[in-house]
């Protein structure tokens, strides 16, 4: 079965008329005609009744139309997007996230790549580190944002970005609101909102409660479902310092600031990179991460600023 044999009965289905279909597929009556009946010999059976005045579709003729129709829609649907591809007018990329790597990390060097590759897709994909590695060495993944992973395969380039901390966020309304920073007493006796496969989670344990493991009540794979439990009052998320917030929460440090974590860029050894993806590594390599980590400190260090004058001129007892 050839594309063009199913393209002229196609035709003829829809005028019912041999000659209009020739017209329609730019080609002579006998050349369509002759498609046709090789169409029907590679299906077994006849597709069109030939009368002068009165041509239609058999029984078989109309059981396959729709599938048929299906199939070359199909066709031309990959060849379009083959062209479109070539031409750079659809630019797909698939960037792995860890999941304590939120995607706010990602979307100004998205934005700024937009603006020279024009077909940018993006898809984003969650997955836990050592995952995240095996979708990039399939091809299932272009490029990942990772935390720490215990070990990188040979065949993965591995780019450090930025260091964070960890922080305490919590609703205003915990008991530990209002301290200058938590710690490690008072975060031992907390109960803490478990992050699942969260690459932090092993420096947490080994530093915070290296003698009983914390209390956990409640626990999801998603950092925004646990910071709508902290905005209730159901415990404290230690999180990366990079974390956007829910309104309704704070970020608290933790005394000493005791855990940290390289934030990794991965992509795969030796492989021609697309333009989408030659551009989104060359932009996030390049980029000031500082501002991810010193911004927050900086408030905090303004707030601290506006906090101690007050206490100053604060009538004397």
């Amino acid at each position: 079965m050839e594309l063009h044999q199913v393209r002229y009965f196609l035709a003829v289905a829809s005028t019912l008329n041999f000659t209009r279909a020739a017209e329609m597929c730019n080609v002579t009556q006998p050349s369509l005609t002759k498609g046709v009946q090789k169409l029907e010999q590679e299906l077994g059976g006849e597709l069109i009744y030939r009368e002068r005045q009165l041509t239609h579709l058999t029984d078989l003729g109309k059981a396959v139309l729709p599938m048929l129709e299906r199939a070359l829609a199909s066709t031309e649907a990959v060849r379009r997007r083959a062209r479109e591809f070539r031409q750079k007018e659809v630019a797909p990329l698939t960037i792995g996230l860890a999941p304590s790597i939120s995607a706010s990390l990602i979307v100004e060097p998205i934005a700024e790549i937009r603006k020279f590759v024009p077909g940018l897709y993006v898809e984003l994909r969650e997955e836990p580190p050592s995952r995240l590695v095996e979708l990039l060495l399939e091809g299932e993944v272009n490029v990942a944002l990772v935390g720490d992973l215990d070990d990188t395969p040979e065949r993965i380039d591995d780019w450090a970005l930025f260091e964070e901390r960890c922080v305490a966020v919590l609703a205003p309304s915990h008991e530990l609101a209002d301290l200058p920073e938590i710690g490690m007493d008072a975060l031992r006796e907390a109960t803490i909102l478990d992050r699942s496969y969260c690459d932090m989670a092993p420096k947490f344990h080994r530093l915070y409660f290296p003698d009983a493991p914390p209390h956990h009540n409640h626990r999801s794979c998603r950092d925004l479902h646990l910071q709508h439990l902290a905005a209730a009052g159901f415990g404290i998320v230690l999180a990366p310092e990079h974390m956007p917030l829910l309104p309704s929460l704070k970020a608290l440090p933790i005394e000493g600031d005791p855990v940290w974590r390289e934030v990794r860029l991965l992509a795969v050894q030796g492989r021609r990179y697309s333009p989408a993806l030659d551009a989104f590594i060359k932009v996030v390599r390049l980029r000031d991460w500082s501002l991810h980590t010193e911004a927050p400190r900086q408030r905090a260090e303004a707030e601290e600023e506006i906090r101690l004058p007050r206490a100053r001129h604060a009538p004397q007892g």
